[in-house]
């Protein structure tokens, strides 16, 4: 435990100089009394350090796992001995980057009545997945006289893991949907969506023609008309590109983060509808691939699968990375690619790796809305500079247009939406695909 001089220490030594050199140039014999003030100063230092007394016990409170993009609190608890002085104690710790800017952190303590104890609070943000160390604690509290600062450090081993956020899929909104029959615990079959044949019932006004069935109906010599039941048992894969395009920030998080967080929540809905769901991840090579999952109970071995999806600063080979899941892969499924592209050599060999996939596969290309790439168009150019910025970011956007143009002629559906909103559009097209019977 240390001490040391406060602000208003070094004030008041500053304020004293001046008079001091005043003093011995009017009266020289008397120029001893400055460093005995000094002396007098130190002494009233180390007195008032004395008496700001002894932390007893310093504890931290912090949580094991944490959601990206979500507030987490870390709180410092202390209780001191022989203290004296009514000044505030103040904490900081040292952080991980992934949780503060900077790896640091300050707040001060507040003493609480009830358990005659000060306590403090950090609220903070993490950025980026991964496990984010708490090394250190700095606890500091003044004297009675506010001249000295006692100092106590505490080292710790604290890791805090940083997961996917899941907000989206513990909405109201979300819960609400999940009421619906069809998303139940128990798998019910449901009737009038969907291309699997169920049954023949009788044709009445309303029901879709395309749907009766003329030879039945000849046979019976009345309008027959075919029930479908919607799909289950389909198996979706989720692809993330895990390179340098996708980790640039949305908003303060990578489009990563972005992505994995829309992808879990449809697929909790679509282990609630009772399809098939996997996670597959790649950057230069795959980084992640789990089996299917058939049960929300084991949902959670996506949350910790997505976890794992690592930012990499390096291009994706999407020629390895789409032939490889399309050898894993036994059955028609639906493949839903989170995919980011800057350069003409990664579009093309993209869209070449995804006409092949969508021969066999049912193919949802996802892509989170470029806003600023958008501003830097429509913004008034005030320098010649300011042009040149403009026009390469509409040759961008031109680029992007009809790379999304070209992925459509293949057959590809495309979900583009702000970051805000894809959550939203992916569950759409997913419940729109399961209803039509576009997946199977």
């Amino acid at each position: 435990m240390t001490f040391y001089p406060t602000a208003r220490t070094t004030l008041l030594l500053v304020a004293l100089a001046p008079l001091a050199l005043l003093l011995a140039a009017v009266a020289e014999p008397l120029w001893v009394l400055a460093p005995l003030v000094g002396l007098v100063i130190v002494a009233l230092v180390v007195a008032d350090a004395a008496l700001a007394g002894r932390a007893a016990d310093v504890r931290l409170i912090a949580p094991g796992d944490a959601e990206i993009g979500e507030s987490l609190a870390l709180t410092v608890l202390a209780d001191f001995a022989g203290r004296r002085g009514t000044g505030s104690p103040e904490a900081a710790l040292a952080v991980d980057p992934r949780l503060a800017a900077g790896g640091r952190t300050a707040f001060p303590l507040a003493y609480d009545p009830a358990s005659a104890s000060w306590s403090g609070t950090a609220e903070l943000l993490p950025n980026r997945r991964g496990s984010a160390a708490i090394a250190a604690l700095w606890l500091r509290w003044p004297g009675p006289l506010g001249l000295a600062w006692r100092q106590r450090v505490e080292t710790f081993d604290r890791i805090v893991r940083i997961r996917p956020n899941l907000a989206p899929a513990r909405s109201p909104a979300l819960q609400m949907l999940l009421r619906d029959a069809q998303f139940g615990l128990v798998a019910r079959r449901i009737r009038g969506e969907g291309s699997q044949f169920e049954a023949l019932a009788e044709y009445e006004p309303g029901m879709d023609r395309r749907r009766i069935d003329w030879k039945s109906s000849a046979r019976h010599v009345r309008l027959l008309a075919k029930e479908m039941e919607a799909e289950r048992n389909l198996p979706i894969v989720f692809a993330f590109d895990c390179g340098q395009a996708m980790c640039e920030p949305v908003e303060g998080l990578p489009r990563i983060d972005r992505a994995v967080s829309a992808a879990l929540t449809t697929a909790f809905v679509a282990l609630k509808a009772g399809d098939r769901v996997a996670l597959f991840g790649f950057a230069a090579r795959v980084l992640v691939a789990t089996p299917f999952i058939v049960d929300t109970r084991q949902f959670r071995r996506l949350h910790a699968a997505a976890a794992e999806l690592d930012y990499r600063p390096e291009e994706a080979n999407f020629t390895l990375a789409l032939s490889t899941l399309a050898a894993r892969l036994q059955r028609r499924s639906l493949v839903v690619l989170f995919a980011e592209f800057t350069d003409p050599t990664g579009a093309e060999l993209m869209i070449e790796s995804v006409a092949r996939l969508v021969t066999r596969h049912r193919v949802l290309f996802v892509v989170l809305h470029d806003e600023e790439l958008e501003a830097m168009t429509a913004r008034e150019p005030a320098s010649v500079q300011a042009i040149g910025v403009a026009v390469a970011a509409d040759a961008l956007a031109r680029q992007r247009m009809l790379v999304l143009a070209r992925l459509r002629r293949l057959g590809v559906d495309i979900v583009e939406a702000p970051w805000r909103e894809v959550g939203t559009r992916l569950l759409d097209a997913y419940l729109t695909l399961k209803r039509g019977g576009g997946i199977g």
